[in-house]
Order: structure tokens, then sequence, then C-alpha cells
């Protein structure tokens, strides 16, 4: 029996899954979690056989969670169920350790195929996915611009594009705005970019915020 931790912040979505699992006689979903700290508590306090994570959690991003989880427990397979798509956070979170990405408009066979997948000590990716991580594993000198950011950078240009200001992606972050500025600093460095004008553009143009 895969015994399954849910870390979400929603709970129609918590819901949906156990809906979804509800006729599976090999999965069963033993417990849920909130938020980073809560699900950070549940993973220590008892064994689980895979953890299903979100990636909008309130307070951490989903990303730092799930590094802080491999961490401390690196053999649980972690899949990323996520509203975002592929091109956007895909190949950062099978970077930071997740066994597999899967979008939250997935049909509910590929939920369950997914979780049987990590278990099973596989990955779960898609076509698009496994050609990224080849191109990266090769070196490709054509990789995209933003690709070149860390994570925290890249969540602040992504913040910056959706129009939020200094003071509320560091309240989002939980950082202090001078860390802020100073992520914004080093991305429009890497990226050759002079204004938050540029940085919009660019974002919208790469299709990496709908």
């Amino acid at each position: 029996m895969i015994r399954l931790l849910i870390i979400d912040d929603h709970s129609v979505v918590r819901q949906g899954i156990r809906q979804i699992l509800a006729d599976m006689e090999d999965i069963v979903v033993g417990g849920e979690a909130t938020n980073a700290a809560e699900g950070l508590e549940r993973a220590r306090a008892e064994q689980w056989d895979a953890v299903v994570l979100d990636l909008n959690l309130p307070g951490t991003h989903g990303l730092d969670l799930l590094k802080q989880l491999r961490h401390e427990q690196e053999t649980i397979p972690i899949l990323v169920l996520s509203m975002h798509a592929e091109d956007q956070f895909a190949l950062r979170a099978i970077r930071a350790g997740a066994s597999g990405y899967l979008t939250k408009n997935s049909a509910p066979h590929d939920l369950v195929n997914a979780i049987r997948t990590i278990v099973s000590g596989r990955h779960y990716v898609s076509a698009w996915l496994a050609e990224r991580l080849a191109v990266e594993a090769t070196g490709d000198p054509s990789k995209a611009a933003h690709e070149q950011l860390s994570d925290r950078e890249y969540q602040v240009m992504m913040r910056i594009a959706s129009g939020k200001s200094i003071k509320e992606i560091a309240a989002e972050m939980n950082i202090s705005p001078k860390t802020v500025g100073t992520y914004r600093s080093r991305l429009a460095e890497k990226m050759n970019l002079t204004s938050d004008a540029e940085l919009t553009a660019y974002v919208f143009r790469n299709h990496l915020l709908e």
C-alpha cells in the first residue's frame, strides 16, 4: 500500500486528489498539510511512501520546501503537482530533487500513473521535460537566458513581471526589500535587461507567465 502525504494549501485540490485515489486499492492518502511548516512537520513525524507537493504555498515557495524535504529525506519520492506549465517550473523542480512533475489540468489517470511511477523508483517526466533534461546534460549553449537564474532570482523575476512591488515581493518571499533588490540586480545582469519593462516583455515573450 502506497501511503501518501499531500502538501497543498487549497482544500478543493486536496479533496480532488482524495476522490481520484478513493478507488485505488494500492494508494491511500494518509495525511495532508496546508503550508510548508506543517508539511515539514508531517514529513518528519511519520513514514511516507510518497509526497504530492504544490509549488504555490503561503509564506514559502514550494521549491524551497522541496529542497528541504530532499535534504532531510533523501529517498522519499516527491511528485510536484502544480498549476504552472512545465516550461515555467518543471526543470527547476527536477533539479531541486523532485521525482516527477505534473500539472493540475492533467487527467486523473496521469496522477495515478505518476504516483506509481515515482514509488517504483523511476522519474515521471513528459517527453518535453525529458528533452530539456537531455539538452541540459549535454551543456547546450543555446540554453534560454532565464534558465541561468537561481531559483530565487527566477521567483523574483516572475513576481516583477506580474506587477508586484518590491515590498510585496519581500513580504511574499519572507525576505527584506534590500534582498529583493539584490536578486533583481543579479537577474538583470545575467539576462542583460536594464528595466522592469524589458524584463516583463521577456517573460511574456517566452510564455513564462500566462
